[in-house]
């Protein structure tokens, strides 16, 4: 596995994303905030990270829900997996939304979502008039259903 280098400035007191573990592919993402931050039961709401970074070309930053938050407290992210591109410079901010049913409240240094680096491509588009045939054709959504 080959190591890349991403530039990050962080505006924040929070430590820098890190991997937990050796195979970890993710890193947590901690909430940058003056002063706690509740949510209401299905409210969203934009919470900064402090962090802006110079990804590589060729390479994109994919923010993921943490299911640990999803399953304890019902948080999880709106356009996931989100996609940072290698050519923003903004701030990283995590779409948070509560999707339990009781307000709940995240605090300055939480880990609120983790962040993926991953290599993509870009594809050229060669306008056809059929495709070709294949044994699933257009069966979706659930066509292989139950026996």
């Amino acid at each position: 596995m080959a190591d890349i280098q991403v530039k990050i400035i962080n505006r924040s007191d929070n430590p820098l994303p890190s991997y937990a573990t050796a195979d970890a592919a993710g890193m947590d993402l901690r909430a940058h905030l003056a002063a706690p931050l509740t949510l209401q039961p299905l409210e969203r709401t934009l919470v900064p990270t402090g962090l802006f970074m110079e990804l590589p070309s060729g390479f994109e930053a994919q923010v993921r829900p943490r299911s640990g938050l999803a399953i304890k407290q019902g948080l999880t992210l709106l356009n996931t997996p989100g996609t940072i591109d290698a050519d923003y410079r903004g701030e990283i901010k995590i779409i948070l939304i509560n999707l339990s049913n009781e307000p709940q409240t995240i605090q300055h240094g939480d880990r609120i979502a983790q962040m993926v680096i991953a290599p993509f491509v870009q594809a050229t588009l060669a306008e056809v008039l059929e495709l070709t045939d294949t044994e699933r054709g257009t069966g979706g959504f659930g066509h292989t259903g139950k026996s």
